[in-house]
């Protein structure tokens, strides 16, 4: 089976082709902003335009912007090669990725940026598990929260009894998820919206 893999969640943009678990092609770039832009150039310079059994994409937390160009490129892609869409998360995959480079399992905390000087925060057990869904916290609460001796992600927690690991998501990596992460291809943005519905009086 092949598997296409996007990922656009944080300032990275990646994408990977897989024939099951061996990568066919990859590319990763850490590009800030302009997703929409680059996304769709770096599949179609996969092998046969990335076309896939299945597509796989990050759907968050991360970038607000990002999460919605990946999942709406992989949605369409669904839509014109009648495959199916899943989506895994953006701390499961950094802490998927950590985890693979230890030589004994290790409960991992992972910290990307966030919105509006908060950070994002999952933690995870020996296992891959997480142990509680994911939070957007303030810089002042994140010390009492990570507790673990390992951290990934982009933010480093200034504790000097931790190691950090400063990672962001590439798909080419994902076979190291399992299969507890296959999520819906629906956004997780891990905090609540900005934007308050209007009241109406009458």
């Amino acid at each position: 089976m092949r598997t296409l893999v996007i990922d656009t969640a944080t300032r990275a943009c990646s994408v990977a082709l897989f024939d099951d678990e061996n990568v066919i092609a990859a590319a990763h770039e850490i590009i800030g902003r302009g997703h929409a832009e680059r996304l769709l150039p770096l599949i179609a310079a996969l092998p046969d335009n990335g076309k896939a059994d299945r597509v796989m994409v990050n759907v968050g937390p991360g970038s607000f912007t990002g999460i919605r160009v990946g999942v709406a490129a992989a949605k369409a892609l669904g839509l014109a090669w009648h495959i199916d869409v899943h989506g895994y998360g953006c701390l499961a995959l950094v802490a998927a990725m950590a985890r693979s480079q230890l030589a004994e399992p290790a409960p991992i905390d992972v910290v990307m940026t966030g919105g509006h000087g908060e950070y994002f925060f999952e933690a995870f057990d020996a296992q891959g598990h997480s142990l509680a869904p994911v939070r957007s916290v303030l810089p002042a609460d994140l010390l009492s929260l990570a507790t673990a001796k390992l951290v990934a992600g982009d933010i480093e927690p200034q504790r000097d009894d931790r190691h950090w690991l400063d990672m962001l998501p590439d798909a080419r990596h994902w076979t190291h998820l399992r299969a507890q992460h296959l999520l819906a291809a629906t956004p997780i943005y891990g905090r609540a919206p900005d934007a308050k519905p209007t009241s109406h009086t009458k």
